[in-house]
């Protein structure tokens, strides 16, 4: 016998024994991973109250403390302010009910992903999930711990901007901390979700009636002349929309989870049609509020909004504000990490990501490599980014998938005229939405253009390069490199395919 023989019948021999050895563990690991089908599905099933709590609580984040500045920045006046605010809501609010439409006409979990995929197949949708995975999701993340990172350190330098050093040592802190809660349990992200929502509408609620009782006793000095020496130009107004619309962004969350909503066909829209608008209402009604003890030139000279209305209106209880804006945030950021592995299931389900990526953890029932690996691409945001320019970039972004996915509303009332639609919205919404979407995404390029958004634009289309190598033609030596780093980690971490566990 050669060489060449005898090495090929030892592989073959070793290859047998891996065999039977795993085989030997299989009926208790299937055991586990039927047990933990269960507890999976009972633990994320959303009725209408859940479904309600879930947009506010997801919206209603960092934004709204640190997007009033960037808002009033661009567009320079009270009122224009005030309207941009007002106009962000209703544009989350038509965008939702396109989705109210779509999450009850395609009842998939995956948000955007599958609506792209039902209307224009599978490029599309692995652009969006490729982009999600990579720069808009923990884009976000890392956001909004920066936020949090803020406000905390903020009343530790009076009088100045707290070092970068230390407000980006102190976001790396939250991701981190975050990550490991919903590595860990589902149940404990529930709880902190909870507490930190609960935490949420206590801050947003003193602001608020702080604010009418200002207004009452006729603190209304800064809205005289509301909209004089206003900035109203295509590029600014665009910009504007970008902090605005960031402050509302999750207005999509519960489409990520429609699998998982009870009665999705009235908890869905219901959830949407209440959620929404209160939080609207909320976020004018606290930058009233902001209005009514800073003026313009105060309120962007202010480190931190929140601190700044907390130290004029509650002292010597201002030490509140900043406790509960830091709550608000990590439950923003909470809620972000805790529907963050849904993308990536739906995505795995149809082989456009790692395949370690929709894996759950068999012991702790949560989806811990998708949800650590957002965690270290957030950091990694963290490092160089700066709260603005992260918006920008990410508001470009989302936008052009979000017209998109509106879009292929459009497109399906004519290709996919067989499906059920549940809920029915005038076809003239989609229209307005998309047009929206197509200004916001080119007005900011064509007024300012900058090499940032070529480069956002570049690296989406480097997409289709990774899915003509690793999904069309499904190359065969990436996976020999990647199956022994799977096994391993598969090991490591107690994580188990969703298939197989659905089983």
């Amino acid at each position: 016998m050669d060489k060449e023989s005898l090495k090929k019948r030892k592989g073959e021999e070793k290859g047998r024994e891996d065999r039977q050895s795993i085989q030997s563990h299989e009926p208790q690991t299937m055991n586990l991973q039927k047990q933990a089908n269960l507890f999976l599905f009972a633990l994320w099933s959303v009725g209408l109250i859940s479904g309600i709590c879930m947009i506010v609580g997801t919206i209603i984040g960092s934004g709204i403390f640190v997007s009033p500045k960037s808002v009033l920045a661009n567009v320079e006046a009270v009122g224009p302010c005030l309207i941009i605010w007002a106009a962000c809501g209703v544009l989350a609010t038509l965008g939702a009910l396109c989705f109210a439409e779509l999450g009850t006409m395609i009842t998939k979990s995956g948000g955007e992903y599958s609506y792209l995929m039902e209307a224009f197949g599978p490029i599309p949708a692995f652009l969006f999930s490729w982009t999600s995975l990579l720069v808009t999701k923990p884009t976000s993340f890392a956001i909004i711990c920066l936020s949090f990172a803020e406000y905390v350190s903020t009343p530790f330098y009076p009088g100045c901007d707290p070092p970068q050093v230390v407000i980006k040592c102190l976001a790396a802190a939250a991701i981190v901390i975050i990550t490991i809660v919903n590595s860990l349990s589902v149940k404990l992200g529930s709880y902190l979700q909870n507490f930190l929502t609960a935490a949420k509408m206590i801050i947003v609620t003193i602001i608020i009636v702080s604010g009418i009782v200002l207004l009452a006793q006729g603190k209304t000095d800064n809205f005289k002349d509301s909209f004089k020496d206003g900035k109203i130009a295509v590029g600014s107004i665009s910009l504007a929309f970008y902090n605005g619309l960031w402050a509302y962004d999750g207005w999509n969350q519960l489409n990520y989870i429609t699998e998982e909503l009870k009665n999705p066909y009235r908890n869905l829209p219901l959830s949407i049609i209440i959620g929404i608008p209160f939080v609207t209402v909320c976020y004018v009604l606290i930058n009233v509020a902001y209005f009514t003890v800073m003026t313009s030139t105060e309120l962007l000279q202010s480190q931190a909004v929140a601190v700044t209305f907390g130290d004029r209106v509650l002292y010597p209880a201002s030490w509140i504000v900043p406790l509960f804006v830091a709550f608000s945030t990590l439950g923003s950021a909470n809620g972000t990490c805790f529907t963050a592995g849904r993308l990536v299931y739906v995505a795995g389900r149809e082989g456009h990501m790692l395949k370690l990526l929709s894996y759950i953890s068999v012991k702790r029932l949560t989806p811990a490599p998708a949800i650590m690996f957002y965690g270290v691409i957030a950091v990694i945001y963290v490092i160089p980014g700066d709260i603005d320019s992260l918006i920008n970039y990410f508001s470009f972004a989302v936008w052009i998938f979000y017209g998109l996915t509106v879009l292929a509303l459009i497109v399906m009332r004519f290709t996919r005229k067989e499906l059920r639609r549940p809920i029915r919205v005038p076809i003239i919404i989609p229209v307005i939405v998309t047009v929206i979407s197509i200004v916001l995404v080119l007005a900011p390029i064509i007024s300012a253009p900058e090499l940032a958004y070529l480069y956002c634009i570049l690296f989406i289309l480097s997409g289709l390069i990774v899915y003509a190598l690793f999904v069309h033609f499904k190359f065969n030596w990436p996976q020999k490199i990647l199956n022994p780093i799977t096994m391993h980690l598969q090991m490591l971490l107690e994580v188990v395919p969703e298939e197989e566990v659905t089983k």
